[in-house]
């Protein structure tokens, strides 16, 4: 029993001894040396030996992934290594004497660290910074490199949306230290402002440059300057999806719009076509809304024509409306000679149209067939007003029959009773009469006819010479609105590329 009881404590005293020698390994030793010394210092307070010396803290960024740039909030998303660099004058010691250890880590809060605060803060989160050792050097340099996502706010300009380059800015700065306690120095080149080495692809953003600027501003509130780090980003949106889901529909449906006016009066689809364009344009516009800030002081040109096809699509289908009214007037009034003069020899030549309106060639060939009917009118009249004449001369001929006085040979004709006569001559102009009387009701009835085609042929001819010159203004001002519109766009972009 003894013997056990020996062997359990020979056990524990190891167990225990083991123990005591790691926790008095050198780096154990040094760490808690020096945050013993720090804890009795004070942690509150900057690391200097004079308050009116100036601590120095270098300060960059590295860029690991534009997370999200929100056009509706105006926030920018990154994901970013934020790089400190200081001198803690507490936080020294001597290599040799702790085998020749020249680093160490320490956990934060456990010493001064600066209060470095991005300014266009736009996060619901208090801290946006992950946990992270801090590297503690002999000679007392700090470095501390905690990772962070940052939402900042960033003013967007969605104007030439989806082309459209976009500058935001993460402004940082000490919250309470002016620049007579702490200066602030960038860690990084000036030049390319983030460090890109470990930089992620953004799908929809491509960075065009960046850089970094130091600023010494003095604020209302404080008589002191303080000293801030401004970080530019300047990106360009990667238009691919937005090219098949705004611009490829949108060019659909301006064509569409002008096989609107291909479309002839007489079909009923030409309304129906013009009010399902613009139903779609509204679709896309609400598309478009949704992508865009509702308080952007202005508006994308993109959706500038869409509106302006909107217009157009209710002009057209007004103009067609017209169009299909001087189509179907018919033959209630007649075409003014100045509108007849102006679209058939004025646009329908200009608008190469000649081939198709034949006005002329049916106005001659009216014309040509109102004068026929006019003179075989007037021929059947001076026959049938001979009726009269042969009215008059029959009694004269019948007379001699009736005495038995020869015709033509000299030869007696048998005498015709009176009676029989006058019944023959009576038949003959009844019929006479009515087959006169007929035909000039034929004939007034051709001629109105002709008349009312002529007219509603001539108003046909106007309405189509109208929607041909409707057309040519619509394409005119289509063409001039893509060139105008897109022209800016590509010279802004190339503009703020450069």
């Amino acid at each position: 029993m003894s013997s056990l009881l020996g062997q359990t404590f020979f056990v524990f005293s190891v167990v225990f001894s083991n123990i005591e020698v790691a926790e008095l390994s050198k780096e154990k030793t040094l760490i808690k040396k020096l945050l013993n010394n720090y804890q009795e210092i004070g942690v509150m307070g900057r690391p200097v030996v004079s308050q009116n010396d100036v601590l120095n803290v270098q300060y960059g960024l590295s860029l690991i992934q534009i997370l999200d740039l929100d056009e509706r909030n105006q926030v920018l998303k990154t994901n970013v290594w934020a790089t400190y660099h200081w001198k803690d004058i507490y936080m020294s010691w001597d290599p040799l004497e702790y085998d020749n250890i020249t680093k160490v880590r320490v956990p934060m809060g456990s010493i001064w660290q600066p209060d470095i605060k991005l300014y266009n803060y736009a996060d619901e989160r208090r801290e946006e910074k992950r946990e992270a050792l801090l590297v503690v050097s002999y000679d007392g340099g700090i470095q501390w490199i905690p990772q962070a996502i940052f939402r900042s706010s960033c003013a967007i300009d969605i104007m030439y949306f989806p082309f459209d380059v976009q500058t935001c800015k993460m402004k940082f700065g000490s919250w309470t230290y002016d620049g007579y306690k702490i200066d602030l120095d960038l860690v990084y080149n000036v030049s390319t402002g983030f460090e890109m080495t470990d930089y992620i692809k953004s799908n929809e953003w491509e960075i065009i440059s960046s850089r970094a600027k130091k600023t010494v501003f003095r604020y209302a509130c404080c008589d002191e300057p303080f000293v801030d780090l401004t970080f530019h980003l300047k990106i360009k949106r990667q238009p691919a999806f937005y090219n098949y889901i705004l611009i490829l529909p949108c060019i659909l449906l301006s064509s569409l719009t002008l096989v609107l006016f291909w479309l002839p009066p007489e079909s009923p689809a030409k309304m129906q076509l013009g009010m399902n364009i613009f139903v779609a344009f509204f679709v896309l516009l609400l598309l478009l809304a949704e992508s865009t800030p509702p308080a952007a002081s202005s508006i994308p040109l993109i959706g500038a024509y869409y509106c302006l096809n909107m217009i157009l699509i209710t002009l057209s289908t007004f103009l067609s409306v017209i169009v299909v009214n001087l189509y179907f007037r018919g033959s209630r009034t007649e075409v003014p000679k100045c509108v007849k003069s102006l679209f058939v020899n004025g646009f329908a030549r200009i608008l190469c149209m000649k081939g198709q309106v034949s006005y002329n060639s049916c106005s001659t060939d009216t014309s040509r067939i109102t004068n026929n009917i006019n003179m075989k009118n007037r021929e059947k009249r001076f026959k049938y007003d001979k009726v009269g004449y042969f009215e008059t001369q029959t009694e004269d001929s019948w007379k001699p029959m009736q005495n038995g006085i020869q015709n033509t040979d000299d030869e007696p004709c048998p005498p015709i009773p009176t009676s029989i006569s006058q019944t023959l001559l009576s038949s003959v102009e009844g019929d006479v009469k009515e087959i006169r009387n007929h035909l000039q009701r034929w004939s007034d009835k051709t001629e109105e006819k002709e008349i009312k085609e002529r007219i509603t042929r001539e108003w046909r001819i106007v309405a189509l010479v109208l929607d041909r010159l409707f057309f040519c203004l619509y394409l005119l001002v289509i063409i001039v609105s893509i060139c105008t519109a897109f022209h800016r766009a590509i010279v802004s972009l190339f503009n703020q590329e450069e």
